[in-house]
This record gives C-alpha cells, structure tokens and sequence, in this order.
C-alpha cells in the first residue's frame, strides 16, 4: 500500500451488523474508485466477514487491491508508516486508530475528516448534515445519508439502472439464474421471493401463508441468521446451502451468501424481497419491487422511529389503503406479531399490481436528494476551496 499521496481517501470501517457496516462501505469505495476516480485506501477490520461479499480478498495479505481500491487490514497494530491523504471517513461513527488520530492532530493542515452517518429517513437530519464539529484544533463534519434534498443522498451506482434494465432483458434471465446456482427450473406463474433477515419469531407465520398460496411460491434463503428462526419447521438437513424443502404452494431453497452482484441479481429476479440492514435495504429498493424491510434492533425500540419514518416516506403515493397496508406490514414483521402478519400478507395481495407500480417508479423518487458519492465528492471539494 502506498505510504503517502496527497490526493488518497482514507475510509475506515468496523464490522458491526455482519454485512451492513462493510457492505455499503464497499460499495461506496468502488463507486468513488471508479465513477469519481478517487484514490481510495479501505481500512477494514473484520477481513473474514469482508470476504463472505468480496470472495476474491485474501485473508493472508495486509494490504491488497481489488476493483482499484486498496484494501488494508486495520487491526490492532496500525502501519506506522501510514500518512494522511485528502480525506479520512469514519464509516458509520467507528473511532479512528489512535496512530491515526495523533497523526491528525499534528498537522498544521489535517485532511478533511468526514463521520458518514447511517442511513435515516428522518427528518432531523436535514438540519445536522454538514455541521462541523470542533475535536481540540481539528474539525470532523457529519455527512448524513438520507431521502431529502438537504440530505447526503443515497448510495446508488450511476448505471444501476440501467444495468439492472439490460439484465432482466435477457430472455429466460430467471431460469438462468436458477441454473447457475443449481437450483430448480423455475414454474410458469411462481411467485418469487428473497429471505434475507436477522432473527424473527413471526418467520414461520410467513412461511405457513405461502404454503396455502394460490399459486406457487419459491422461497430462496441465502444462508446464514435466516434459518434459526426456521429451525424448528425446517429439517436440519434443509438448513444450510443447497437445503431444499416442499410443503403446499411453497419450496424453499437455501443458497450459499454471493458477492454483491449476485445478490443485486437475486433481487432483481425475486417479486418480493425481504432484506434487513442498510445496504440490503437500500439494494431492494433500486430492485423496483415490493419489499420488507427488517431493520437493525436499537435499544429502546429506536429502530422503530426509523422503520416508521421510512414507511411514511414510501407509502406517500400509495392508495391510502396500500399505504396502511404497508406501513403495517413493516411494523408488525419488526414486532415479530405472526397473527397480524398473516391478515397483513393477504391485505397486500390484493393491492399488488398497485404496489408494483409504486415500486417501479420509487427509485426515482428516492433519489430526489442525489447520489451519495457524488454529494461527498463535491462537499469535498467545496471545503478544500474554503481552505485554499
């Protein structure tokens, strides 16, 4: 890893939420990398859990490049010999290396210090993005992603859109897709669903509502926190890669974890998709299709707040019955309520068509407060001319 340039973005990353933390973290390096060609140095401390997204990482080496990020293991002995670039970020509140923080508080002309922030739709946050706040002579701003034009923005790729367009325009895309990963040739007029949760005691309810559906449903599982709250319904056997399992309407099939391209292509291939997280979240709402959102658990049913303000944002050009629909749907999946999830999965039934039109046009309407990587680059450059 290069010792010094002027020009480097230094992002480091702590691996909280399994795939959450690194997840939009990866993505948001590649995407400056690549579409915004910044020198981007990805300090990350969990290198297993990355490599379970990024299967090409070698666990071996403390410093590789992968898809023009340089990648280096931030463990507890920091590279002495690292110096500062143009940018430091903090994803998601992480504390810097003491090494690194030293360094900065040395110089007579520090780095833009960046703490990029979850993402929320709350409204707070549009009077917080961009604050400073001083730290001893240094000052760290608080970059804030979010929904709103006052807001940091979405992370979202330039041509996601149209990538995704030129994938499900190939003929037969969802049998390829089941091909490749040996999974069953998909029936005419199945209903296509993702499971990707954390923990959730009203999964079995779920599950027992599309064994009685009406027309086929394919349940596909990529392993992982997922099938402990399945355990006890599905035989053992079933629960881990390449499990499969038929009861009524409903086959479930358990699929390995894939890098992050595999699992766009999972959403977009699924009618429904249930995800949890950030970054997950975010994917299936760039899909176009309905979703379920299973938001991180805080203390003091924080995540509520969250999941409630998001919904009311989503639901804002919904028929007034879908958005009631929806909105509980959301918020009885999260209190884990299996009965009300029942009646709520068959409410949203019969205002599908409606809700996979909202979901078509919801991408666009999301966006309304830009590009993430590319508000980051111009408040970049915006304090850079300030320092000038």
């Amino acid at each position: 890893m290069p010792q010094t340039t002027d020009s480097f973005w230094d992002i480091f990353c702590t691996v909280v939420d399994n795939y959450g933390d690194i997840g939009v973290t990866w993505r948001l390096a590649r995407q400056l990398a690549n579409e915004y060609h910044q020198a981007i140095r990805l300090w990350v401390d969990d290198l297993p859990t990355f490599q379970r997204i990024c299967p090409s990482l070698d666990l071996t080496l403390a410093e590789q490049q992968i898809d023009n990020v340089l990648i280096g293991h931030w463990n507890a002995t920091f590279p002495a010999q690292w110096q500062p670039g143009q940018v430091v970020i903090e994803a998601f509140a992480c504390e810097l290396p003491t090494e690194v923080l030293q360094t900065l508080q040395q110089m007579q002309t520090p780095p833009i210090w960046l703490n990029l922030e979850y993402l929320t739709a709350e409204s707070w946050i549009d009077g917080c993005h961009g604050l400073p706040s001083r730290q001893q002579h240094l000052t760290k701003f608080f970059f804030f992603p979010g929904f709103s034009a006052q807001s940091g923005g979405l992370l979202c790729e330039n041509n996601l859109f149209s990538e995704r367009e030129r994938w499900l325009q190939q003929p037969d895309y969802r049998q390829q897709f089941c091909h490749a990963r040996g999974l069953l040739a998909p029936q005419d007029n199945e209903l296509f669903i993702s499971l990707f949760s954390y923990e959730n005691q009203a999964l079995p309810a779920l599950l027992a509502c599309w064994q009685q559906h009406p027309i086929p449903v394919r349940c596909l599982i990529p392993a992982g926190r997922t099938l402990n709250s399945l355990r006890a319904l599905l035989p053992a056997e079933v629960c881990q890669a390449g499990g499969r399992w038929q009861q009524g309407s409903l086959t479930v099939e358990v699929i390995p974890m894939t890098d992050q391209t595999g699992y766009d292509q999972l959403l977009w291939c699924c009618d429904f998709n249930i995800v949890r997280g950030e970054d997950s979240f975010l994917r299936a709402q760039w899909a176009a299709r309905p979703f379920l959102w299973h938001i991180y658990p805080q203390e003091d049913a924080a995540h509520l707040e969250k999941l409630e303000a998001f919904s009311a944002r989503y639901s804002q050009t919904m028929s007034a019955e879908l958005a009631q629909a929806v909105r509980e749907l959301f918020m009885h999946f999260n209190q884990e309520h299996p009965d009300e999830l029942k009646q709520n999965w068959l409410t949203v039934q019969s205002h599908w068509s409606e809700w996979q039109q909202q979901a078509q046009h919801w991408p666009q309407t999301a966006l309304a407060g830009g590009n993430l990587a590319s508000q980051l680059v111009q408040f970049v450059k915006k304090q850079l001319e300030c320092c000038a």
